[in-house]
């Protein structure tokens, strides 16, 4: 048997993607991926048999294309009709937690074209770094020498909201890095808000190390590609619309040995939201004196580095997923993980506090919304309380500087990107109070300390205080099911309401005050007491307290063991796991009665309340069945029909961070 030389061994793991198998499935998948408004997504299951777009549908185009002996294959998007290329043959799609990675076979060539955006929650100044690769790396198939060039053209739609704006282009180099840049003209910082819209201020870049000797130029959609296949030199095109950044590198002869190259797609919006009418620049640039060849520069520079960082992490988050709840969650959550992150904005505050804002992505567009920070959740509280409390800061300086006046929590900040004050036009009195109570006690038992809390301490016992008088028996009210409609008496509302009033009493525990921890742990006992007589329907819970024949999901309990805060006996979560196992359909359990629709992150709470693996599994493949199998192809939605599978409102939203409650559990219960 011929054995194997060592860089032959490196090479082979490399293009056998079997090894690091993860997901392979999913409803669209993640290419660049930073924040709502920096997010480009492959909707088909072939990188090559569709344009990219951003999350909201509307294209924002890259074309790979790699030429092997004068022959040119596509690899990235669709052609435009007019010129001469081969599809390459898709051979293997893997995702992991911060990469999209394709195998091709084109011709007497392998390539592996590996989308990373390296999204390591634990490192907030890489997390925070507005630039995303895409690598080439190529070899022989053969035994054969061949000469290869590679391509990559990134449409200026990535910099506009709409198509007929002008944009204004730009080529340079800086810091030992080729560029290519591009904007509009017009430039209208913040002027737009809303729920499907897309950037129209600040500049996009594609850059390449100079040593690469790179040929860049821009030009119109045809051209770019067109010269690249015919071997021509493209003059640089001054049209104002629908341009091309286009960089070829020639990587010469290409044998057995592995070659690789990487491009550099980054965005700079300069300011990313107005907060109270104060215009923030993004984490990376919160001092204002960064700039974005700078941060180019620190992505070249440390890619191999980032490259190892992120493979390590890959690693690590997977091993965690799978001790926690087995394979086919932690291919949930690693489809999940991405998505959840990019729906946000890292910044800082004009008081100097770090800000985790998420946009409610199809949904209303709201920013910082309080129901949605709530599901989104356990990946942070997992990995990064840091970034949790950046998704509290914005709510709790909203009242404490008494620009919101009631007793209880807002809803949100606004409209993204203007976060000047709560635009929904109505507000979820017991639902937002007690996320944020909630919320506030897992970051400080995540942290091991309640110094957030002490902090924030007389908010929160206003907040609390109105659980108490309000928060049992709920008035006619929405929860974060609003789409469900207005519900008086909501049982899992009140649950919430109780678990908060728990989570108080456990925070007056952490910080010393022994007399308040119990009178607020005894009320809630006897909250949650009152509770299983009024809502018992024998062999469930019902979804009020004053309707028979009723069900509901009672996600909100799972606090109960994830805070170990044993307001509820252990046989009331048995009798509901018991009971939902009999109502799921095959891509799912319903969120409750009224529907056959669900929530699939609640269906990842809910699971968290099975007492074994078995149950627990039972409510989660149905769940993998509606990801792997659902015929709408957008970013991952958590509203979906539990009988066909078909998405039913939202996508791109943070909540699926929610999926991570498990994991979350085992998290909390090591930290003990």
């Amino acid at each position: 048997m011929k054995r194997m030389k060592p860089l032959q061994i490196i090479v082979c793991i490399l293009f056998s993607s079997s090894l690091f198998a993860q997901v392979h499935k999913a409803p669209a998948y993640p290419l660049i991926t930073h924040d709502p408004y920096f997010s480009i997504w492959s909707m088909t299951d072939t990188l090559n048999a569709a344009p990219t777009k951003h999350w909201t549908g509307h294209d924002q185009s890259l074309i790979g294309l790699i030429k092997v002996d004068g022959t040119t294959y596509r690899v990235i998007g669709n052609g435009n009709g007019e010129t001469q290329e081969i599809i390459a043959q898709q051979k293997n799609l893997t995702m992991n937690a911060t990469q999209t990675i394709y195998n091709f076979t084109c011709g007497p060539v392998d390539a592996v074209i590996t989308f990373t955006s390296p999204l390591l929650i634990k490192d907030i100044d890489i997390l925070s770094m507005p630039v995303s690769y895409i690598t080439y790396s190529v070899k022989s198939n053969d035994h054969a020498t061949h000469d290869v060039k590679v391509y990559l053209g990134a449409s200026t739609n990535i910099a506009v909201n709409t198509t007929s704006e002008e944009v204004v282009t730009k080529k340079y180099d800086a810091l030992q890095l080729s560029i290519l840049k591009a904007g509009t003209k017009a430039q209208p910082v913040l002027q737009k808000k809303g729920d499907d819209v897309r950037i129209d201020w600040g500049y996009m870049y594609v850059a390449v190390p100079a040593e690469a000797k790179a040929t860049q130029y821009i030009s119109n959609v045809s051209q770019g590609t067109a010269s690249f296949i015919a071997g021509t030199k493209a003059a640089n095109s001054v049209g104002d619309t629908d341009l091309v950044l286009n960089t070829s590198i020639n990587m010469g002869r290409v044998g057995y040995q592995l070659k690789e190259k990487y491009f550099m797609l980054a965005y700079d919006d300069i300011y990313s939201l107005q907060y109270f009418h104060t215009n923030l620049r993004p984490w990376w640039n919160r001092n204002g004196n960064e700039t974005i060849e700078k941060q180019m520069a620190k992505a070249a520079s440390g890619y191999k580095s980032v490259m190892q960082q992120c493979e390590a992490w890959n690693k690590k988050l997977y091993a965690d997923l799978v001790s926690a709840g087995g394979k086919t969650y932690a291919n949930l959550c690693i489809v999940a993980y991405r998505q959840s992150i990019a729906a946000h904005k890292l910044l800082q505050s004009p008081q100097g506090e770090i800000l985790f804002l998420s946009k409610e992505n199809f949904s209303n567009g709201s920013v910082n919304t309080v129901d949605v920070t709530y599901p989104s959740a356990p990946l942070f509280l997992a990995y990064n309380p840091k970034l949790m409390e950046g998704m509290l800061n914005g709510i709790f300086y909203f009242s404490e500087s008494g620009k919101w006046t009631y007793p209880f929590a807002a809803h949100d900040l606004g409209t993204y990107p203007i976060a000047n004050g709560q635009t929904y036009g109505e507000g979820m009195p017991v639902e937002e109070s007690g996320n944020m109570v909630i919320l506030t006690a897992a970051i400080c038992k995540a942290e091991g300390s309640a110094s957030y809390a002490k902090k924030h301490w007389k908010t929160l016992t206003t907040w609390t205080d109105y659980l108490m008088k309000e928060g049992f028996d709920p008035a006619n009210q929405l929860c974060t099911d609003d789409f469900a409609g207005h519900l008086a008496r909501n049982a899992n509302l009140s649950v919430k309401a109780i678990e908060g009033i728990g989570c108080y009493g456990m925070l007056s525990g952490m910080l010393g005050m022994k007399e308040t921890e119990q009178k607020y742990m005894d009320t809630a006992k006897s909250m949650a007491l009152r509770w299983m007589q009024m809502d018992d329907e024998g062999d469930h819970y019902a979804l009020t307290f004053d309707k028979t024949d009723s069900w509901s999901q009672k996600y909100n309990m799972v606090w109960d063991i994830v805070l170990n805060l044993h307001l509820f006996p252990k046989k009331v979560y048995e009798k509901e796991i018991k009971f939902y196992l009999t109502k799921q359909n095959e891509f799912g359990l319903p969120l409750d009665s009224r529907k056959t629709y669900t929530k699939s992150d609640w269906i990842l709470w809910t699971a968290t309340l099975a007492q074994n693996q078995h149950d627990f599994e039972a409510l989660i493949d149905p769940v993998y069945k509606y990801i792997t199998e659902t015929p709408t192809r957008v970013p991952l939605s958590d509203w979906h029909e539990t009988t066909n599978g078909k998405k039913v409102g939202f996508q791109a939203r943070s909540v699926v961070g929610g999926y991570f409650m498990k994991l979350l559990d085992v998290k909390m219960h090591e930290r003990k």
